[in-house]
């Protein structure tokens, strides 16, 4: 494939959407009839589903399963809350189900998302799910609320003091100076493409915007880059935009250890689900 014909795949691919919800035969019938070009992502434990429409038309379908489960499952799930339960402050009870407001945790997050029937409100900043999916999100809660609890502006400020003069302190603003400085060592036989998002084990799915030249010196930098060698180069980076991910085409297999070994790799799908999400979750919160 051309330069040409590869750019012009890449704008024409759409973007993925993902949703979870509770296994069952008839469900996953209706899903596959209503999505045919939806797939199952095994890292992601979702169905992703094609498409710049993609949410709207999830969302349609999950409140047509929500209305078509609501009669026998809403009332289990209510008649469940009145036994066992809930009470935490990070969790509210209204008409259609319950309210979830945390502070940001990427656990917090990634659990919810696996609770069937989960949705962001996006005006009002919090997770609502409904009744009948009550089950799920109990089996969870544990987990949410821990790491809601460990993302509190006290708590968090408790765990920076505990480290204060430790290495492990030290470390930490080793790393992030070494951050700021947006370079990544690169083999200078085998260079990145500038400009187009390529992935990294230091930091991700980043844009390569310019090659120095500058030789790397293995031992100052081996805490941070333990595969650099003396034939890397260093390489200025950038984060990638959403727009740029959405349109970067997926390699076809995973990277080997010679591409890793190198400095940088074609990102895969699930890599590029994964930083897709973020920037969107990261946009949101502009």
């Amino acid at each position: 494939m051309t330069d040409d014909h590869q750019k012009q795949a890449e704008a024409d691919r759409p973007p993925q959407e993902t949703v979870s919800f509770t296994f069952d035969r008839m469900t996953v019938a209706r899903f596959r009839e209503t999505f045919p070009n939806a797939r199952w992502s095994d890292r992601l434990q979702a169905w992703t589903v094609p498409g710049k429409t993609a949410r709207k038309r999830i969302d349609r379908w999950l409140a047509t399963e929500a209305d078509r489960r609501k009669p026998f499952e809403e009332e289990r799930g209510r008649d469940a809350f009145e036994f066992e339960p809930i009470l935490s402050p990070y969790l509210q009870v209204i008409d259609s189900g319950f309210r979830i407001r945390t502070p940001y945790s990427r656990t917090v997050v990634d659990e919810l998302r696996q609770v069937p029937f989960a949705r962001w409100n996006g005006d009002d900043k919090v997770w609502e799910i409904p009744f009948a999916s009550y089950d799920d999100l109990q089996h969870r809660w544990e987990t949410i609320e821990e790491a809601a609890k460990r993302s509190e502006p006290e708590e968090r400020r408790k765990r920076a003091e505990a480290r204060r003069g430790t290495e492990e302190e030290a470390r930490t603003k080793r790393r992030t100076t070494e951050r700021k400085k947006r370079r990544l060592p690169v083999s200078s036989d085998d260079l990145p493409p500038l400009g187009r998002p390529v992935a990294t084990a230091a930091y991700g799915i980043v844009v390569i915007t310019d090659v120095s030249g500058e030789i790397v010196i293995p031992e100052q930098v081996a805490e941070y880059y333990p595969s650099a060698g003396e034939e890397h180069v260093w390489a200025g980076w950038r984060p990638s935009t959403l727009d740029e991910l959405v349109h970067t085409w997926p390699a076809r297999s995973e990277p080997g250890e010679y591409v890793r070994l190198r400095g940088w790799w074609n990102p895969t799908l699930d890599e590029l689900r994964e930083a897709r999400r973020a920037a969107k979750s990261l946009e949101r919160r502009k």
